[in-house]
């Protein structure tokens, strides 16, 4: 036998044994709306922008030895949302579309998180959105709808994990029998929670903190934090929040006993709503970097750490390419806001007064680099310059509405624009039954073979830790 042949035998028996070892720290990512081909498209506008190649530049996730796909159906509907499917990849069951740790009978099961608690790990729960939103809410709260943000908040503080972080709380105070009920961070503070507002004041307050809350400086969006495309220097990202969650999980306790932690990113699925592709590609690329943390931790700690990246459902039906058999994803570098911000930009030109076709040239041009960088034919000038006449001339009222925004109409024919430039389709602007993908490394990771469910993932990753 050749020292070659010897070297990847050993090397073969190394990956086994390491894939068949007990998860001593897990972490569990999920991409909110992330299908196969937005993390494909991904990867092909990476290689456009490094060097105009036609291929792909990898994330870091999905160099991961294990690779596979799942499906994603709710209980009550062949295509989920994202309650349903928070609880399946949370618990392990299938439950009814807007349902929150729920199964399809209203009654309350575990989560993989609260297993981990139980088994005495170091727990954490972090998101991109409201602490409250859907996915993180169904790792802890058990509510008949998704929306009841109050009562899932309060059921937070019944579940003792060690971290929480995210953009805030959607329904911080509420009124029970028309009475003012008590505030959630005055139970917060009564609970033993510390609460950071941004990461410095994390950094400062870590020491002391038994348990940790972290989000967005006060004044900031507490539904979310902001699209990576559109981030200001002083916001708080996924990255320095999974930075956060690792730090503060693995100190103490979580060093000598281990943690679970699960991250989403949970404004894929909110940009895939508004089908822009620019934005969606820089949240999966924002995702990825909060992916990386995890890795390097993984690399300090090969033989004990799981890492598990997966989504909940496809948001879109996003489709790559055209009936000419073409792309040109190199044209959504010009795409400098989100379709949010574009909106509120142009809502700012509408207060001037007389605005004309030219002044909203300008900004488009500058924004979206229309004309300057990225030519349109004479169809799509024209859509344009109808979707202009139409709001500032003929004043028309309208918006044009998603699950999560609602923007200015020249705005969203605007990404429609560059969807048609860059050959990017969409089907709609909500969910499909479509599959997600799979990925895996490290301990336990041999587990996550073979085309999945959604709701194999957390008794799989129970396994792995060998929860309770």
């Amino acid at each position: 036998m050749t020292m070659k042949r010897v070297f990847n035998l050993l090397l073969f028996v190394l990956l086994a044994v390491v894939a068949n070892a007990q998860a001593k720290y897990v972490f569990y990512f999920i991409g909110d709306g992330m299908g196969v081909n937005h993390v494909n498209g991904t990867e092909m506008y990476r290689a456009a922008l490094e060097n105009g190649a036609i291929g792909r530049s990898p994330l870091t996730f999905t160099q991961f030895p294990t690779a596979t796909v799942a499906t994603t159906f709710s209980a009550s509907n062949p295509v989920t949302d994202s309650a349903a499917a928070g609880t399946a990849l949370a618990t392990g069951v299938k439950t009814y579309n807007g349902a929150i740790g729920l199964d399809n009978d209203k009654k309350p099961v575990n989560s993989v998180a609260q297993r981990a608690k139980n088994s005495g790990k170091q727990v954490g729960v972090a998101t991109s959105v409201s602490v409250d939103h859907a996915t993180p809410a169904a790792f802890y709260a058990h509510q008949p709808r998704r929306n009841y943000y109050y009562e899932i908040a309060t059921d937070l503080l019944k579940s003792n994990f060690d971290f929480f972080a995210g953009g805030g709380f959607m329904k911080p105070s509420t009124t029970v029998d028309k009475k003012e009920a008590t505030n959630i961070f005055t139970m917060f503070d009564e609970s033993g929670y510390s609460v950071a507002y941004g990461y410095a004041d994390y950094n400062g307050k870590k020491a002391d903190a038994k348990k940790m809350i972290l989000i967005q400086q006060e004044g900031k969006d507490p539904s979310c934090l902001p699209y990576a495309i559109d981030r200001n220097d002083d916001d708080l990202t996924l990255q320095q929040i999974t930075e956060a969650a690792v730090d503060f999980l693995y100190k103490g306790k979580g060093k000598s006993n281990g943690f679970f932690l699960m991250v989403e990113g949970g404004k894929i699925d909110w940009t895939a709503h508004n089908n822009d592709a620019a934005t969606v590609f820089h949240e999966i690329i924002d995702f990825d970097e909060a992916i990386q943390v995890a890795y390097q931790f993984y690399l300090k700690h090969p033989k004990e750490t799981l890492i598990v990246v997966t989504a909940d459902h496809e948001t879109g039906g996003l489709s790559l390419g055209d009936n000419r058999y073409s792309m040109n994803l190199q044209a959504l570098k010009y795409q400098q806001p989100s379709a949010d911000a574009l909106s509120a930009k142009i809502t700012e030109l509408r207060k001037l007064d007389n605005i004309d076709w030219e002044q909203v040239k300008q900004l488009l041009s500058a924004e979206m680099g229309f004309w300057s960088e990225v030519p349109l034919n004479w169809e799509q000038e024209k859509a344009l310059r109808d979707e202009y006449e139409a709001t500032f001339v003929a004043h028309k009222a309208g918006v044009a509405e998603s699950l999560y925004s609602k923007n200015e109409p020249l705005a969203a024919r605007a990404i429609e624009v560059m969807n048609q430039v860059a050959k990017v389709n969409w089907a709609h602007g909500s969910h499909t039954a479509g599959y997600v993908p799979v990925y895996a490394i490290g301990a336990g990771s041999n587990l996550f073979n073979g085309v999945l469910d959604i709701s194999e993932i957390p008794q799989k990753i129970a396994k792995a830790g060998r929860y309770k």
